[in-house]
């Protein structure tokens, strides 16, 4: 995947070129048709820190067919461009039809992701619950935080089982 074919062309930073935002759009089907879309960063002169959480993430096991449930936080801190949000939401309920393992669905984000926005950084925390008794989590991230960031903790407690 091409960065460049990802972004917007015609995109400003009063008026960005965004085919999903503002009306219907219907959920892709696979992560593959999902297309994700860019904004210009309006901060480029600063370092902050972007978030989604979703903790209501589906796949679906590849092997069993059966879903399997996650809970997400993406945090990155952006360059030029930051992700449009309603195309993030479908890009990642794309993923409740598809079949792959946690640590594919969890790092094919993240690389998507860092492919799309060429970020300083971006960590994903991903938080499977238990299939089989074990929960697998799948952490990411593209290497040490820029420097004066502050980066909150994910808050997601470990699980505890009925303990």
């Amino acid at each position: 995947m091409n960065r460049q074919d990802d972004v917007n062309e015609g995109a400003t930073e009063t008026s960005p070129s965004l085919s999903q935002l503002g009306g219907a759009t219907p959920i892709p089907s696979s992560p593959q048709e999902a297309k994700l879309e860019t904004v210009v960063n309006p901060h480029r002169d600063r370092l902050y820190v972007v978030r989604f959480t979703c903790p209501e993430f589906t796949s679906l096991c590849p092997v069993t067919g059966q879903p399997d449930f996650a809970h997400l936080v993406i945090d990155y801190v952006p360059r030029e461009l930051i992700v449009e949000s309603k195309s993030l939401k479908l890009y990642l309920t794309s993923f409740r039809n598809h079949g792959a393992f946690h640590e594919e669905c969890t790092v094919a984000i993240a690389k998507h992701l860092e492919t799309l926005l060429d970020p300083q950084w971006l960590r994903i925390g991903g938080y499977w619950y238990p299939r089989g008794g074990i929960p697998i989590d799948v952490f990411y991230q593209t290497g040490p935080p820029p420097a004066d960031v502050w980066i909150p903790e994910q808050g997601v407690a470990p699980y505890r089982g009925r303990g």
